[in-house]
């Protein structure tokens, strides 16, 4: 059996994180969409639809996967909604024939033949799911799928993420095949405790399992001074030097934190750098991004009400008392940055200042500071990108230039609305 996963239209709810990656990329909890997905039906081999500016780098992350490849799907094919959100099933219930499984009339999963999929793959390539429902509901009964939710919005990884990482990271018993030094303060439960080969948590560092358990991947480093409070995913390769890490935390693969900053229920994607003082909370946050020491974000409005964030061009009430920002990937904030509650900042921006509303793709953002915003030209986030991922080792190619000349076409109309002029920015 193959599981298909698409995007559906509501991929837009999730931008500016969504304009670099598949909506099934995004991570709550210990893994990706994808990854959850496919742990829930374990046996099938993996096929991606995606838009097509993103086939190339999605092939290049996943090359196990069949990525934009209806030509090559054969045997049942169990197409399975990006968003879905598997809490107390796995996905085999749903591999019934003459069934297509909504939530809230939306598309969740249907079990189709190959033929099937080539003949409908332009409307799943495109995301265009309420034209599919529509004709795979004229053959086929209609039933709410149970044991599973539709992830409508960007701050429900954030909310959701702490109660994720607790489960996710309790299935399996701890395990230390890295190094522990003896020195080292260990709270609560052992067993709660994964320290991955070639891991190493050092003396005079601190690991809290009292609340939750914490991983801690391969070739990863916890430094003396360092604070990490369960439920906590550290992926591999991730230096923490002097940092409080708090519950409910995601840090990505090679990300670096440091200098006695603090972060909270934070998803962090792989390669990002905290590495100074500063808070990060309740917050989102894209690869490749680079927090200049002192940024720090607000989680919490003086008035203790609910935070609004802009969805589509207008505030949406979350209902949360507590989050704080959304940054997309290849970001950069200078000394001193400070974001508001609720805000969005886009691909490859640069920021300074007091962040006070949502900034667009591509551009250099310095409103507080009395600076009009000016487009950051395609050409210098390309070559910044290229310079940052050298540094760790990555080859920045041609695969994900492309995207990003794909992304700075799409937000041009962003940056016009907001203002942002072409020019030179003069600091």
């Amino acid at each position: 059996m193959f599981l298909l996963l698409f995007e559906d239209e509501c991929y837009v709810n999730f931008l500016p994180l969504t304009y670099t990656k598949p909506v099934y990329e995004l991570k709550c909890g210990a893994y990706t969409l994808c990854d959850r997905l496919w742990r829930a039906l374990p046996e099938a081999k993996v096929a991606l639809a995606c838009r097509s500016y993103l086939a190339k780098v999605i092939s290049k992350l996943r090359p196990q996967a069949y990525v934009n490849r209806p030509d090559e799907l054969s045997e049942e094919i169990l197409l399975v909604n990006g968003r879905a959100l598997p809490l107390q099933s796995g996905l085999a219930e749903l591999a019934v024939k003459g069934t297509v499984w909504v939530k809230d009339n939306e598309l969740v999963a249907c079990l189709l033949s190959g033929e099937e999929v080539r003949e409908l793959w332009e409307l799943i390539e495109q995301g265009r799911s309420n034209e599919l429902l529509t004709k795979l509901k004229e053959e086929r009964e209609v039933r709410e799928a149970t044991g599973l939710r539709l992830i409508d919005h960007l701050w429900e990884l954030v909310e959701l993420n702490p109660q994720l990482l607790g489960l996710d990271l309790s299935r399996n018993p701890g395990r230390i095949d890295g190094v522990v030094e003896d020195l080292a303060v260990i709270k609560g439960d052992r067993s709660r405790l994964t320290v991955e080969e070639g891991a190493e948590v050092e003396a005079l560092s601190l690991i809290d399992l009292r609340e939750g358990p914490v991983f801690i991947g391969k070739g990863s480093r916890i430094e003396a001074g360092s604070r990490v409070v369960g439920p906590v995913y550290i992926g591999r390769n991730v230096v923490v030097q002097g940092a409080f890490i708090r519950k409910g935390c995601h840090i990505g693969d090679g990300c670096r934190l440091g200098g006695g900053g603090e972060v909270e229920e934070t998803v962090l994607h792989g390669y990002t750098n905290k590495y100074h003082f500063g808070f990060l909370g309740h917050s989102y946050i894209g690869e490749w991004v680079n927090l200049a020491a002192g940024t720090t974000n607000s989680d919490l409005k003086n008035t203790y009400g609910t935070v609004k964030v802009k969805e589509g061009g207008r505030p949406v009430d979350t209902g949360l008392l507590k989050l704080g920002c959304f940054i997309a990937d290849h970001v950069k904030t200078s000394i001193g940055t400070y974001i508001y509650t609720g805000v969005k900042v886009g691909v490859g921006s640069h920021i300074h200042g007091f962040i006070t509303q949502d900034v667009p793709s591509f551009t250099i953002w310095a409103l507080s500071l009395g600076k009009r915003p000016v487009e950051l030209r395609l050409q210098s986030a390309v070559e910044t990108a290229r310079r940052m991922c050298s540094r760790r080792g990555v080859v920045f190619g041609e695969e994900e230039a492309k995207v990003l000349e794909e992304v700075f076409k799409a937000t041009e109309r962003e940056r016009e609305e907001v203002g942002v002029v072409k020019g030179e920015f003069k600091p």
